[in-house]
């Protein structure tokens, strides 16, 4: 497997993993985390024009996609409970999802990802149990509670040091 930025020709494979990352989230009972059309398609496009996109690519087929980059996170400047361990410089993945039927995906991406720049910080929804023991397993530890201005909705802390 390898990780790259994700580009506009890989706009229909990222679009298809989402849908079925909405799929698994709703069967898992989580459904109200990414609705019916999140991320939408626009903000990927945007992902995709500012570097930020990346794909993980295994046999010449997409069957990750996720959000990358070092730098500041405004939803991770105020804690609403907990607080961060430390304030020094860190990464942030956004939006992982994985192709349906693959396996270990996730994990690789997210080695990927911390062995670039760590601290690597992520958060997700409180009712997302899946993502949050593979944090877990990735050795993530848990931080408290953020709150996103965009909906003013929270989720759970993590990071990896």
């Amino acid at each position: 497997m390898e990780i790259r930025k994700g580009t506009l020709e890989d706009l229909p494979a990222i679009l298809q993993i989402y849908e079925e990352a909405r799929a698994f989230m709703k069967e898992q009972g989580n459904g109200d985390q990414w609705g019916d059309r999140w991320p939408p398609e626009d903000l990927i496009r945007n992902d995709i024009g500012t570097g930020f996109s990346h794909v993980c690519v295994d046999g010449g087929e997409i069957v990750a996609c996720f959000v990358y980059f070092v730098g500041e996170e405004p939803d991770y400047r105020v804690m609403v409970e907990g607080a961060w361990p430390d304030e020094r410089p860190y990464s942030v993945v956004h939006r992982i999802a994985t192709k349906r039927g693959t396996h270990g995906v996730a994990k690789f991406c997210l080695s990927w990802a911390y062995e670039q720049h760590a601290p690597l910080r992520m958060d997700t929804h409180k009712n997302n149990l899946p993502m949050q023991n593979l944090l877990r397993k990735c050795g993530f530890r848990p931080c408290g509670v953020i709150r996103i201005h965009e909906d003013g909705s929270l989720r759970d802390a993590f990071i990896r040091l």
